[in-house]
């Protein structure tokens, strides 16, 4: 029975080794990890495509670049030579603003705004009829005192003469003393009649001159020969001594005064050439000169007064036109060369160089346009525009490296 029993337990426990698991498989490492190492690689590469491509093409298209601006210029080929330019107003060097003497009604006015006068001609009357009164009362208070001289002096020779008779007859004995002497005193008295006639006609004079001046005053005439440039008080207003009638400017004397930098002094002298351009006429230059430079600065803008005549005549000028002036350096400007035509200047420092191409970012709203240019001789601090944006075209100066066609912008400084 015991062989039988062995032999049934022996083949049980082969029969339950054979049930068990096998975990040798389990314990070799897997051959994975060459691929996972090249899935890390691709992701890791397109972040860095989406970094340095796709995150500055959002950002430029959602968030705005700051740059600087610039502008597409017209240039005189005279400008070449600017040392410094400065902007002014036209203005008369002189100037006379009239006023009445004395206060009154205005009776008539003799000119309108813009008519050519002369010196002394009438140009208001004020009502006189009181003046003219008062003149005539002392011209005749003058006559009247005239006429008391004249009957003092003929009282006194009368006096005179009977004194020298009564006089001789004395000395025959004829005439007692004390009636010559009484006759003496008589003349003396006329002849201080006659001196206080005389007084007298002399402040009628006075009086009567100063109600001569009265009644010039109230005609006001031209102290300086100009234009009348602004509109005239009307008839019928009273005016006062402090009351502007009319203003007279010589256009003769018109310059250019600008406003100068302290710091910038240094470049302006006297008798510079210069150029100037006034903003009614654009397109013309003119010839200028610097006539002279303020003596005295303004403390509160730090800057100098300077005052540039015009070389040649120009009709058109008029008081307060605005004008800028470039101050040249060399030699004066000759006719010659305000006739050269200008030129379209596009700054240096707006010029994008790609391979041989010359491109710039035109300035378009908030946004930025890249545009080729075709560029001749440098000229001004720039180059000469043969083609590609107008003169007056906004431009990005100093271009950041990362700008791009069509990306939102603002100006350095502006919100």
């Amino acid at each position: 029975m015991l062989p039988a029993a062995t032999t049934m337990s022996e083949q049980l426990s082969r029969d339950l080794a054979s049930l068990r698991i096998d975990r040798s498989a389990d314990a070799a490492p897997p051959r994975r990890w060459p691929g996972r190492l090249l899935l890390l690689g691709v992701v890791l590469g397109l972040a860095l495509v989406a970094w340095k491509v796709v995150v500055p093409y959002l950002g430029g298209r959602i968030f705005r670049t700051a740059v600087s601006v610039t502008e597409v210029v017209t240039m005189s080929p005279a400008q070449a030579q600017v040392e410094l330019t400065a902007t002014g107003y036209v203005v008369p060097q002189r100037v006379s603003r009239l006023t009445p003497q004395l206060e009154g009604r205005i009776a008539q006015v003799a000119v309108r705004e813009g008519d050519l006068v002369r010196a002394g001609q009438p140009l208001v009357r004020l009502e006189d009829a009181d003046r003219r009164s008062a003149l005539a009362t002392a011209r005749a208070r003058v006559a009247t005192a005239q006429a008391r001289v004249l009957t003092a002096q003929a009282t006194l020779l009368e006096a005179d003469l009977k004194l020298r008779q009564q006089r001789t007859l004395q000395q025959r004995g004829a005439t007692p003393l004390a009636e010559v002497e009484d006759l003496a005193a008589r003349v003396e008295s006329l002849r201080a009649e006659v001196r206080a006639a005389q007084a007298e006609v002399g402040a009628s004079q006075a009086q009567a001159t100063a109600q001569r001046v009265e009644l010039d005053y109230m005609t006001i005439a031209a102290p300086i020969g100009g234009t009348v440039v602004s509109k005239p008080a009307e008839v019928g207003e009273w005016v006062g001594s402090s009351t502007p009638i009319l203003e007279l400017a010589d256009l003769g004397s018109l310059e250019v005064e600008v406003d100068v930098p302290e710091a910038r002094l240094q470049q302006v002298r006297a008798g510079a050439p210069c150029e100037i351009v006034l903003d009614a006429f654009p397109d013309r230059r003119l010839r200028g000169e610097v006539e002279r430079v303020s003596p005295r600065l303004s403390r509160a803008k730090a800057t100098a007064t300077v005052k540039v005549r015009f070389v040649d005549p120009v009709s058109e000028l008029r008081p307060e036109m605005a004008a800028r002036v470039a101050f040249l350096r060399g030699a004066a400007l000759d006719a010659r060369s305000l006739q050269a035509p200008p030129k379209v200047i596009v700054p240096a420092a707006a010029i994008v160089r790609r391979g041989a191409a010359a491109l710039v970012f035109v300035v378009d709203g908030d946004q930025v346009r890249l545009q080729p240019v075709q560029l001749g001789p440098a000229f001004g601090g720039g180059f000469e525009l043969l083609a590609g944006p107008r003169s007056g075209t906004r431009l990005v100066s100093n271009p950041p490296p990362g700008l791009a066609d069509g990306q939102r912008i603002k100006e350095a400084g502006g919100n």
